[in-house]
């Protein structure tokens, strides 16, 4: 039976497609980019951190917000502290694109993080060449020789790695690529359900010198607290940001400030 996640999959690739240029020409744009900002090093600062998003909509809830500037919020979440900003790029079930990311990049002093569906190696290399500072990986989404591959290549070339999971087995598989950055999403991309006791559940299995971050379903300094006791060293936070009237408010109640 096909999942959410593989309806998103399909289109990523069709989108991929659709997009391709020659990789000659893409290795001219990467050589190009802005110098890469640290990803890892901005999350592994003291204290909890947070992962801000810029993201319009989800499959789970639909339109989230109109973001007519996302270069705009973005700024409103470096001045409040934010440590890290993702940006999703997909556009079908999340509204996003690349030149948002590319303005995005423009906009800040602090590292990008792009948000996507990465299931070909050209969106490595892609995602290098649009400026960004970390990569996400969804262990789900990938077999163990692509999750391999695409980790090196993408060190290879600069960028951060968070590697996403949503269970013991995917916890297991990011561990064994020695994953450096690993992110416990409490949403099912599969079915798109919230399963808060993942963070309980998942968090302190994560061994070694690795940074942990909570993704998901985080609305509150309760559920902030909780993730962090369970060993979280960074969230990443989208539609509570969005929606709050005040994003930097937003971000300081969370983070206790």
């Amino acid at each position: 039976m096909s999942t959410v996640l593989d309806s998103i999959i399909a289109g990523v690739l069709e989108d991929v497609n659709a997009r391709k240029i020659p990789l000659p020409k893409l290795l001219d744009q990467i050589s190009m980019a802005p110098k890469v900002r640290d990803g890892y090093a901005a999350l592994a600062a003291p204290g909890m951190q947070i992962i801000a998003e810029v993201k319009r909509s989800s499959p789970s809830k639909g339109a989230l917000a109109t973001i007519s500037d996302p270069a705009q919020l973005a700024s409103r979440y470096e001045s409040a502290g934010a440590a890290v900003i993702s940006v999703l790029t997909e556009g079908r079930r999340f509204g996003g694109s690349s030149a948002d990311l590319v303005e995005v990049r423009g906009a800040v002093n602090i590292p990008i993080l792009r948000k996507d569906f990465t299931v070909t190696e050209y969106q490595v290399y892609e995602t290098r060449a649009l400026g960004a500072d970390l990569i996400l990986l969804i262990v789900a989404a990938l077999s163990d020789s692509q999750l391999r591959d695409y980790q090196a290549l993408s060190r290879e070339i600069g960028l951060s790695v968070l590697v996403e999971v949503h269970n013991e087995e995917e916890l297991a598989r990011a561990m064994d690529i020695d994953a450096g950055i690993i992110g416990v999403n409490a949403r099912n991309l599969k079915t798109l359900e919230i399963h808060e006791e993942a963070f309980s559940k998942l968090l302190p299995l994560i061994t070694g010198e690795r940074i942990r971050v909570a993704e998901s379903g985080i609305s509150t300094r309760a559920q902030v607290l909780s993730a962090e006791k369970a060993g979280a060293k960074a969230i990443l936070v989208g539609e509570t940001l969005v929606r709050a009237g005040d994003p930097a408010l937003a971000i300081n109640t969370l983070l206790g400030r």
